[in-house]
């Protein structure tokens, strides 16, 4: 009887372990990442349209 006992909760723990699953995929973590590299594509950009606009603001007198 104490066999049963031990066979039945490995069993349980065994059962419990495998209807568990682990934290779903987010959907849209491929366009979140698309997201943040535009941001930082934008952030990084900035000193250039600065000094583009500069130069243009030079080219025209101003």
């Amino acid at each position: 009887m104490n066999f049963s006992r031990v066979l039945f909760f490995a069993l349980a723990c065994l059962r419990a372990f495998a209807m568990a699953s682990a934290a779903p995929r987010w959907p849209f973590k491929d366009l979140e990442k698309a997201g943040q590299r535009v941001r930082d594509a934008v952030i990084s950009a900035a000193p250039a349209v600065a000094t583009v606009g500069q130069a243009a603001a030079m080219a025209r007198g101003k």
